[in-house]
């Protein structure tokens, strides 16, 4: 190899990340002896650091980042409130008691269903498209979900707000992941909107509550409305158009996979969830018939996206990312864990222990503080600590926030047992989905956020839904020997062995590093591009560039 070529292959091995974030060429900084270059690792830590470029100031950062963080506050409010006056629903629409749990089930059911179609509309057409488009739907029919005069009309209506949760939760993560790299701007943004999923929850029995004491239900919804309509306004005016960046990509929908991966995914949820209040259970022809319709539906989307599909919606190369497919697994069963606590935890507070709405609201307070206090802590710690660590920790608080609830005696006092299940159940929502949201947009390209945030949130809403529909069944088929009081508790000691599943995966597989500043996804590939090219022209010892 002549000297030429050596210096060519090391001045562009050396001018590479400084390409990446724009640097002058190394030429241009060597003629100017007074200015002190800034070492690459030094610039990855401060823009880890500081405000994204595409924020001209911090009213339009804020703007931003209120509007994603709203975005969650009022899913989970239409998710929580909704379980605090269903008793009230089904006394003024007449649902029938075998039906009561569908208004409540739908919503996240469709929800869960469809996040990825979405997240690929918004890796296709934009996030803002999408996301502003998902909250004008919500809108709508939360407007009209409070006109409903029978059950049939409540069930369609959940069913078709779902479809805005689905649409904007992806996207704004999506929007999230594109705006900041990785650093702890980055962790603290996204645990600020882990965060608030916790606060839309005591909004939701809040408000739900306020409503159910001094106003009609119908209230409850219209209330949900406001909220709706603030956030689209401030998204409107804060969130870039991405459209025109996106329809570059040249993505497409697969469309073979939505419809195997929907189908098949409503299929399995519904018998799960319906099984428990059928006349025959799982005796019932249907139920075994819908379930295994939906396994093997759920195998032909395994073979679409595998062999099929040119751009698949759930494509198997995100699974050679380290501890993936394990830490899919694992978030499944803590997300559905947190979901017990939730739902069974409110409904034990007030058919067990007496509670009024009002009162529920109180004691779930220590939880949303506590998940304020607590994600702020970690979005600053996140780059420091292991995150098999915080997964760890995540695991434990949600096994210890169940196991309370499952021993608590009767008559047991509220700060021994509820207070202290509160802030264990912090812990085990908070470290985990805030670190898992960072370490999955972080590992994908700027054209698959949009998949990044249909995989964390499908995560969620799946893990939330299969549990409970488990729950429903253990709850149901134990009330009428143990009696309501232990058929709760068995539903506490059912999320105590799912976080112990959960733990057990993480400490074996769990092997996420910190949450530092590096590069982004984009600039490791260019790396790795650049650095293939440049052993091929070492290789073949030729000044010309390989082709």
């Amino acid at each position: 190899m002549t000297l030429a070529q050596d210096v060519e292959i090391q001045a562009s091995s050396s001018s590479l990340a400084d390409k990446a974030f724009d640097h002058p060429p190394l030429e241009k900084v060597a003629t100017q002896p007074n200015v002190e270059e800034e070492s690459m690792d030094e610039k990855i830590q401060r823009l880890g650091r500081e405000r994204p470029p595409a924020f001209k100031s911090r009213l339009a950062e804020f703007g931003f980042v209120f509007s994603i963080i709203m975005s969650q506050i009022i899913t989970e409010f239409f998710v929580s409130g909704f379980n605090v006056i269903l008793p009230t629903l089904i006394k003024e629409l007449d649902i029938p008691q075998s039906s009561s749990v569908w208004p409540a089930t739908v919503f996240s059911l469709v929800i869960a269903s469809t996040l990825l179609v979405f997240g690929r509309l918004g890796d296709m057409y934009g996030g803002w498209i999408v996301f502003v488009g998902g909250l004008a739907w919500l809108l709508i029919w939360s407007v009209i979900c409070g006109f409903s005069t029978s059950p049939v009309m409540m069930d369609i209506c959940r069913a078709l707000q779902g479809l805005g949760p689905a649409a904007y939760l992806p996207t704004g993560v999506m929007l999230m992941g594109s705006a900041y790299r990785p650093g702890p701007r980055k962790n603290v943004v996204f645990a600020l909107y882990g965060t608030f999923a916790v606060v839309g929850f005591f909004v939701g029995i809040f408000f739900a509550g306020l409503v159910g004491q001094f106003l009609r239900w119908t209230w409850y919804f219209w209330i949900g409305s406001f909220l709706v309509a603030i956030t689209l306004l401030t998204s409107v005016l804060f969130i870039e158009n991405d459209y025109r960046e996106r329809r570059q990509n040249n993505i497409s929908m697969d469309w073979l996979g939505a419809m195997t991966i929907v189908s098949g995914l409503i299929l399995i949820v519904f018998s799960i969830t319906e099984s428990a209040h059928a006349e025959q259970r799982w005796r019932t022809p249907y139920i075994p018939v819908l379930f295994c319709l939906g396994c093997i539906l759920l195998l032909l989307a395994v073979y679409v996206e595998g062999w099929v599909a040119k751009q698949p919606l759930l494509p198997a190369d995100i699974f050679s990312v380290p501890c993936m497919a394990q830490l899919v697994i694992a978030m499944l069963f803590l997300y559905g864990n947190v979901g017990i606590l939730l739902l069974y935890g409110t409904q034990y507070f007030q058919n067990i222990m007496g509670a009024t709405p009002l009162q529920v609201v109180a004691w779930w307070v220590p939880m949303v503080v506590g998940g304020l206090i607590l994600s702020t802590v970690v979005g600053f710690i996140m780059h420091l600590v292991p995150g098999r660590l915080l997964l760890i920790l995540s695991c434990h608080g949600a096994i210890g926030s169940e196991l309370l609830l499952a021993l608590i005696p009767e008559g047991g006092s509220y700060w021994a047992w509820v207070f202290s299940s509160c802030i264990l159940g912090t812990i085990g929502i908070d470290l985990a989905y805030n670190l898992v949201s960072v370490y999955i947009t972080t590992q994908m390209q700027k054209s698959r956020q949009g998949l990044a945030g249909g995989l964390i949130n499908s995560i969620l809403q799946l893990g939330i839904a299969l549990l409970l529909g488990c729950c429903d069944i253990i709850q149901s088929y134990t009330v009428e020997e143990a009696g309501l009081r232990q058929s709760y508790k068995n539903t506490f000691w059912f999320g105590v062995a799912s976080g112990g599943v959960a733990l057990l995966l993480v400490t074996i597989w769990g092997r996420v590093p910190k949450q530092g500043s590096d590069l982004t996804a984009d600039e490791k590939m260019e790396l790795q591009r650049e650095a293939t090219r440049l052993s091929e022209l070492s290789r073949t010892g030729s000044g010309a560039t390989p082709r």
